[in-house]
């Protein structure tokens, strides 16, 4: 079983390289913000309890989001694994995680992968995408540029976790979209074959 932790700032390439990693290796997707939207959309009980929190200008609790993954993992799936999207954030929810994945996978998080792109670049590409995507986060560059650094701020932490367990990778994500998959690949089979 292969359990990616995918990292990457916005504009990173990282919703591309997750459906080529989904192709190559039969893995399901888990990002979080789908998981709320699906369970909101739904009326399900967990999707009531996290919007009566977003309702109110809350945070989400961690245990509504760990709950929410936890009844999407034990899903019957024919995958040979999963990518986490969007989750962990913080220290104590990578923490959580590993629990997970070994109490509900029998198994243990492979890799954390994080895509690596210069700030600059990623500030175009999210002007670019937004000229097409409609999407207003990607139209203003002083929101896209706090978007950023929120990442990194958030992130920190939880890629020192991966780190003190060696299994954190980053990834030059600059390039020909086949050629930054290929480095992807070669990451993840070098700790497959171990």
């Amino acid at each position: 079983m292969i359990n990616i932790v995918l990292f990457g700032p916005p504009g990173s390439g990282k919703g591309t390289q997750a459906q080529n990693l989904i192709l190559r290796y039969n893995l399901k997707q888990i990002s979080t913000g789908d998981l709320f939207r699906h369970n909101i959309k739904n009326g399900t009980p967990l999707g009531q309890l996290a919007k009566s929190y977003i309702d109110k200008g809350e945070l989400v609790p961690d245990k509504v989001t760990v709950d929410m993954l936890v009844d999407d993992l034990v899903k019957p799936t024919d995958t040979n694994g999963f990518i986490f999207d969007g989750f962990p954030r913080t220290t104590a929810q990578a923490a959580v995680l590993d629990e997970i994945v070994r109490e509900h996978l029998i198994s243990e998080i492979t890799i954390c992968i994080a895509l690596v792109v210069d700030d600059e670049i990623l500030v175009q590409r999210l002007l670019e995408r937004g000229k097409t995507s409609g999407r207003t986060d990607d139209s203003d560059e002083s929101i896209i540029r706090n978007r950023i650094s929120e990442y990194y701020r958030k992130t920190a932490e939880v890629a020192e976790h991966y780190k003190q367990q060696y299994k954190y990778v980053e990834i030059d994500g600059v390039g020909e979209i086949p050629e930054i998959a290929e480095k992807i690949f070669a990451a993840i089979d070098k700790v497959k074959v171990k």
